[in-house]
């Protein structure tokens, strides 16, 4: 199979020929038809996450149609077309018992624990669990757009952040997740800020239902813009970018018992940014962690897309050929494109 692989952190990544892959007892092989690319990518091509193993191929937002079949596999067959949360989780720990595969104890992560899906074709543990099936009205890039930050973007509003209609909430950063966020709370009746250094993404969160919008770069103290433009806090507020500053000004963007969710992954040196705890002691704040989705709950999230309540594809800046995943990749911390950027041209 064609495959983007490197074989050295931050080093090269080169489009080659590897083995097609094998599905294990309780796996499958997915035909890859298209695959998102995503900042978490960036992360472990700069070895921030240390399940990876050299060399390695990375993706984990894809869409695509099983052609193998794992010996133990009941629920699927081949020429299925199926997608999978980026946390795969095992079905037997506590966690998955409780129905939270997103922290299972021994989970899979295509593109992390094992080769992803920057690749013609993909093998995916623990199928039964975690596949979902992609309706016949999806497209593929539709799919995959869904796999990391919309989904994730959905779990951080509604199970984590539990946000209601006409509370305030506070997106900051509109880049893939954020701008997911934006669509999400919008379709849930939210009022929504949108905060971003970029006049641009500023503009795309408004087209997609932002209330107000703050220039990040211009607004000098931005928790106070915050809490001036909605009247005293917002009820809920995200880092969807995963930075210390913008994990901050998320904080102390909050009204009194405010609830901040960090969905944007803060790693390497930036892991354990300060805090203002001060004001979480005083004001009586909840500080949440979201980590992906479970297969479960993909039911809401299609339901919402295919009744138009919501639209991932309005999210979908370019698409590109997987010859172009090297330098894209690699330039993933420049933060230049806006939406999201998937891969539909894997030969």
């Amino acid at each position: 199979m064609r495959a983007a692989v490197f074989s050295t952190f931050g080093g090269p990544i080169e489009i080659t020929d590897l083995p097609d892959p094998a599905p294990s007892r309780s796996g499958v092989v997915i035909e890859v038809e298209a695959t998102g690319l995503c900042r978490s990518d960036w992360h472990g091509w700069m070895g921030h996450d240390p399940d990876i193993r050299l060399p390695h191929v990375p993706g984990h937002e894809l869409a695509g149609k099983i052609v193998e079949i794992g010996t133990d596999v009941k629920r699927w067959s081949r020429g299925a077309r199926v997608t999978l949360p980026f946390v795969c989780g095992c079905g037997t720990c506590p966690e998955c018992a409780a129905g939270q595969q997103q922290v299972c104890r021994n989970q899979f992560q295509p593109g992390f624990t094992a080769w992803g899906s920057f690749a013609e074709y993909v093998a995916i543990e623990y199928a039964d669990a975690n596949l979902v099936l992609v309706p016949d009205t999806m497209s593929a890039t539709t799919a995959a757009s869904l796999g990391c930050r919309f989904a994730t973007a959905f779990r951080a509003l509604v199970d984590q952040g539990r946000l209601s209609a006409g509370e305030w909430v506070a997106v900051h950063g509109c880049g893939g997740v954020g701008l997911s966020a934006v669509m999400i709370a919008a379709a849930v009746g939210a009022r929504i800020v949108a905060i971003d250094i970029k006049a641009d993404a500023l503009k795309r969160a408004r087209e997609l239902g932002a209330e107000v919008t703050i220039d990040a770069a211009s607004a000098g103290d931005l928790g106070n813009a915050v809490r001036e433009a909605t009247g005293g806090g917002a009820d809920l507020s995200i880092d969807a970018l995963g930075h210390p500053t913008t994990c901050m000004n998320s904080i102390l963007s909050l009204k009194r018992r405010g609830r901040h969710v960090q969905v944007g992954l803060l790693l390497g040196a930036q892991s354990r940014p300060p805090l203002p705890m001060d004001r979480v002691v005083a004001w009586e704040l909840e500080i949440l962690g979201s980590h992906g989705i479970q297969a479960h709950r993909y039911p809401e999230l299609l339901g919402m897309v295919e009744s138009g309540a919501l639209d991932p594809k309005k999210l979908v800046g370019r698409m590109v050929a997987l010859a172009d995943a090297p330098a894209e990749l690699t330039r993933m911390d420049r933060f230049e494109n806006d939406g999201i950027t998937v891969i539909d041209r894997l030969g």
